[in-house]
């Protein structure tokens, strides 16, 4: 099934030059999922009955919403391109979202939400390692 990712990586007019299109596209859309997870999250978070005992998890959560956008949108970008910041912001990506995974598993069993986003942060963790090792 294409992708509206794979499409566009498909539709680029230059060449991506050696970057495993397969592990992008799929980071790409990691980082758009985590995001949603992340801030879908923070906003149940808020709406739990003892907030206060949830504050860390909601900075974290938000946090790992903007690094993650951040990053499916700079990976989404090809002109011009920079290893070195792609690389930067991929290893930020992956550490937050190992720490928001982290976070949000300390709650997980009283919160199905933070489940979930856990789970979305680990993939998005793995798929940022998994772009990181294929750029040599």
């Amino acid at each position: 099934m294409n992708t509206v990712v794979k499409d566009m990586l498909s539709a680029y007019p230059a060449d991506l030059g050696g970057v495993d299109r397969d592990r992008l596209t799929r980071c790409i859309e990691e980082c758009i999922a985590c995001a949603q997870a992340c801030t879908a999250c923070a906003d149940a978070c808020l709406s739990e009955e003892k907030v206060a005992e949830l504050a860390k998890c909601v900075r974290t959560d938000l946090d790992c919403a903007d690094i993650c956008q951040t990053t499916g949108r700079v990976l989404s970008r090809h002109t011009g391109y920079d290893a070195n910041i792609t690389r930067a912001q991929l290893q930020a990506c992956a550490a937050v979202c190992q720490a928001c995974a982290d976070e949000c598993e300390s709650h997980a069993g009283m919160h199905d939400h933070c489940r979930v986003c856990a789970e979305a942060c680990r993939r998005c963790e793995q798929a940022c390692n998994d772009l990181i090792a294929s750029l040599g």
